[in-house]
């Protein structure tokens, strides 16, 4: 059973991480610093999540016209293992469980900037309850 109900969940969870970590007063810049549009696609179920990575960083979620730098494909399931610190995007994209396209430099400048928001995702899905 997956762990998102609908997309809508997936965009109030992993797209919130990302609205609460653009107005965090360390983690913003950072992520800000990227310079980089990501988007995310999502399955099981299917969702979209578009972030600029800028100043200001903009969530999109849905479909989005937005050109991006970054794509990354993976099932929604292990978008919510990596934001627990449990699933390696590394390890995903070796095993194809995860699909990337953009330049390496920016999604290699991408990685470090996440670690510091999986505390944010902890306390925004603190109340929820896991499948």
């Amino acid at each position: 059973m997956p762990i998102f109900n609908s997309a809508d969940e997936v965009y109030e969870y992993v797209g919130g991480v990302f609205r609460e970590a653009a107005s965090h007063p360390d983690v913003g810049p950072k992520l800000a610093n990227v310079g980089a549009t990501l988007q995310l696609h999502y399955t099981d179920p299917d969702a979209q999540i578009t972030v600029k990575m800028s100043d200001p960083i903009e969530v999109t979620t849905g479909e989005a016209s937005t050109p991006a730098d970054i794509h990354l494909y993976m099932r929604a399931d292990d978008a919510d293992a990596f934001w627990r610190g449990k699933y390696s995007i590394p390890m995903g994209l070796a095993k194809g469980q995860v699909r990337a396209k953009g330049p390496v430099n920016k999604i290699l400048k991408l990685v470090p900037a996440t670690k510091p928001m999986f505390p944010i995702y902890e306390a925004l899905t603190a109340g929820r309850n896991e499948a």
